[in-house]
């Protein structure tokens, strides 16, 4: 159900996305801040969700549907909020690039392969990139303006934000690489059984 606890989480990250790029787009040192609280906190969901709906055996078809949806809506609308805001430097627009690029080329096979009724599952190196991804995004949002006024100015918190980022592109082009070999494992599976099928339909009399 929709009311369900996870699925009020996975809606919550929805809800957080607009909240996120207004926050950004005060450029303010305390926008910078209160944005990278409500992108950890909205983050933090994504894990929470998932465990409470295992624990308490309410996994829907609602959920599966949405969570990935809203995952990919949060790190994409702080992606290019930051970009279109000058918040991503030469250095960091590339991974941002590669990411982008890896949820679109992720979201397209989870697409073919469920019309084949076959499940991508995530990896447990997928999962190191997402808590990468997460960090860095979060600590890319505060940047150096929130250190300054939270007094943690000692801190290279925007550098920090940006070698996390780069670690992430790197898992996100090796669990990509994975995820698509699957994927056309099973397309060429798919084709394989298609061709037999046809290869023995009986001929059509006239």
């Amino acid at each position: 159900m929709p009311t369900d606890l996870p699925n009020l989480l996975t809606l919550s990250r929805i809800a957080a996305v607009p909240l996120l790029v207004a926050l950004v787009a005060l450029r303010t040192p305390w926008g910078d801040v209160a944005a990278c609280i409500v992108f950890s906190a909205a983050a933090i969901t994504d894990y929470y969700d998932g465990k409470i709906a295992r624990e308490r055996q309410i996994v829907s078809g609602f959920g599966r549907m949405l969570d990935p949806i809203a995952d990919k809506l949060l790190v994409g609308a702080a992606l290019m909020v930051m970009a279109g805001s000058d918040r991503l430097t030469d250095w960091t627009l590339y991974p941002a690039i590669v990411i982008l690029l890896r949820e679109i080329l992720v979201s397209g096979l989870r697409e073919y392969l469920a019309g084949l009724r076959i499940g991508l599952p995530v990896s447990r190196l997928a999962k190191w990139k997402t808590g990468f991804q997460m960090g860095a995004l979060g600590t890319l949002l505060a940047g150096d303006s929130a250190a300054a006024v939270l007094h943690l100015s000692f801190l290279p918190v925007s550098l920090i934000g940006e070698a996390m980022l780069w670690v992430a592109a790197a898992l996100t082009l090796v669990t990509g690489r994975n995820y698509l070999v699957a994927g056309l494992r099973h397309a060429e599976a798919d084709s394989t059984g298609r061709a037999a099928e046809a290869g023995h339909e009986p001929a059509i009399r006239p």
